[in-house]
């Protein structure tokens, strides 16, 4: 079903050769107190019509606000300068009401997390019919739901016409994504601002994203502006790479001399950051599985469930699941999100109880125990969770929060502040850093801090809960060598708990692969990643981008085989 455009409120389609978007001098300034204060600067690029741009940079680098300024979306304390012509029609501080009628189909938007960008409160068939209705002034509300199955069946969501009727919280996150990408191609763009649009998502769930992306630019013709730090995402869909860094282009490629040869040495340093599948070093799986006095962490057929709440039935999250871990060692658990992996973290923290099972850490035997064995075996569970701005205490400065277990394990305070110093020292940060507050730091010091803290009282075990996934990869290359390093001083055993298979390739000694609640492989990680036996670890492997464009062309054509299908 087409729907025919109102050609007064959108400029005219680019001639042969002309870019559809031609960015000249671009500069983005927030005030802050007293001052302007510089996000992005003389950002100049064409995007030609069908074709992708990658921005790639860190946190800060200008990439997003440099694209959100082209659409008008920067809060009021922003000012633009420069130029931005979507084919031939300028944009930057123009009219509100003329952004309005380009935006969504001009030029459209999928942000990074869909749960936020969708409203809560209506259907996902409600919104996306209401952006057709905005702009179409022809268009009946039979037409626009029958426009918005459509764009759902057309983004591959199953059952379109249920997901019409459903709300964001009943999707999942990957369901959500696509009802997004729905809502954002309803008035045929010719220009997408896909910002971080897979980084929540699962290795899977990324892939299927990508290919739907994929194919609906070759379907719409649509120009595409990916903003993502994510390199193996960028040699998977770019045709073209701009790399930003304090707000200004240092390098801009295409995508193929890029990875072959980056110039700039900030981006030669991004690309040595990049943990890419298949550089691991080999290890041997000496421990295995079996029952042994000397395993710092062991589990034998535990099997967990989430009791009923009111109208919420009991939930087997966690079934039979063995796995063993010597000090020392390193276990990546890895799965998508659902497999139970994180039940098993908190079960070995004992935030939850197992069902049926054994499940000793550090000795204790964790079913039945009591809560003065519980405080007893915690002293000895180091944890460091995903997100270290949300896990450390706002109000306190950060040497209080690292100082916190001692306390309560009844240190002095002489003992407190030498045993904070040390812990600083061996997260390779300041000891001064202690009289500041978390968000005084940078997001990779903060999770330096989180190590910092899980450390304190020496770990027999440590659980660490996707601990560098909200990181930049440079941020989380530094972190990932900085907890190699303390692990081998250290020799406490981890569990460390993540969906990204290139970081368990660096890090980890042994994989566990968790599928629907259940261990269905585990092995050294040469076994599990190089000869995978299991059909879904296969799978998860193929979904893996890695940071070349010819080895990811020839994964994307293995993994549509896999899948019995045709590669685009």
């Amino acid at each position: 079903m087409s729907t025919s455009k109102d050609a007064s409120v959108v400029s005219h389609a680019p001639k042969p050769g002309e870019p559809v978007l031609s960015v000249s001098n671009l500069g983005v300034e927030f005030w802050v107190g007293d001052r302007w204060a510089a996000a992005a600067k003389h950002v100049t690029y064409d995007l030609m019509p069908g074709k992708v741009l990658a921005i790639v940079g860190e946190s800060g680098s200008g990439k997003s606000t440099s694209s959100m300024a082209i659409m008008g979306l920067l809060p009021k304390n922003a000012r633009v300068t420069g130029s931005a012509k979507l084919s031939g029609r300028e944009l930057i501080n123009a009219p509100i009401e003329s952004l309005r009628k380009v935006r969504g189909e001009g030029i459209s938007a999928i942000f990074q997390e869909p749960m936020t960008a969708l409203n809560p409160v209506y259907t996902i068939g409600f919104q996306i019919a209401e952006t057709v209705l905005t702009h179409r002034s022809n268009m009946t509300r039979k037409l626009a739901k029958a426009r918005a199955i459509e764009l759902l069946g057309l983004v591959e969501m199953p059952d379109p016409e249920k997901a019409y009727n459903s709300y964001p919280h009943q999707l999942s996150g990957g369901q959500r994504q696509r009802a997004m990408i729905a809502q954002s191609i309803a008035l045929d763009p010719r220009v997408l601002v896909a910002d971080e649009p897979t980084t929540a998502l699962d290795v899977t769930v990324q892939a299927e994203i990508l290919d739907l992306l994929r194919n609906l630019h070759q379907k719409l013709d649509s120009a595409i502006i990916l903003i993502t730090h994510d390199m193996g995402v960028v040699a998977d869909m770019a045709d073209d790479v701009m790399v930003m860094k304090d707000g200004a282009v240092v390098e801009h490629a295409t995508a193929t001399d890029l990875f072959a040869a980056p110039s700039h040495p900030y981006t030669q340093a991004l690309m040595a950051s990049v943990p890419h599948l298949g550089l691991g070093e080999a290890t041997s799986d000496v421990h295995g599985i079996r029952e042994d006095s000397t395993a710092a962490l062991h589990l034998e057929n535990v099997s967990i469930e989430y009791p009923k709440r009111g109208r919420v039935p009991a939930f087997l999250a966690v079934s039979e699941a063995s796995l063993s871990i010597q000090p020392g060692e390193v276990m990546g658990l890895v799965g998508e999100s659902g497999s139970g992996k994180t039940t098993i973290a908190r079960a070995v923290v004992g935030l939850v109880a197992p069902k049926e099972g054994t499940l000793r850490v550090a000795g204790q035997d964790m079913i039945g125990v009591d809560a003065k064995q519980l405080r007893a075996v915690r002293r000895k569970i180091g944890i460091v969770f995903q997100d270290p701005g949300s896990s450390l205490n706002p109000r306190w400065p950060v040497g209080e929060s690292i100082g916190e277990p001692l306390e309560l394990a009844g240190r002095d305070r002489k003992e407190i502040s030498k045993r904070v110093e040390d812990l600083l020292d061996l997260v390779e940060l300041p000891r001064d850093f202690r009289n500041r507050y978390p968000h005084e730091l940078s997001g990779g010091q903060r999770q330096r801090i989180g190590i910092a803290r899980a450390l304190a009282l020496d770990p027999v075990v440590l659980v660490a809960d996707e601990p560098t996934s909200a990181l930049d990869v440079s941020v989380q290359a530094r972190v990932l060598e900085l907890l190699q390093n303390i692990q081998k001083e250290k020799q406490f055993a981890t569990l460390f708990v993540t969906h990204d298979l290139a970081v368990v390739d660096l890090l980890a000694d042994r994989i566990a692969v968790m599928q629907h609640g259940k261990i269905v492989e585990q092995g050294s990680k040469e076994q599990i990643l190089r000869n995978p036996q299991n059909d879904y670890t296969k799978r998860l492997i193929a979904a893996v981008p890695v940071p070349d464009p010819a080895e990811q062309r020839e994964r994307r054509l293995a993994r549509a085989a896999l899948l019995g299908r045709t590669a685009s």
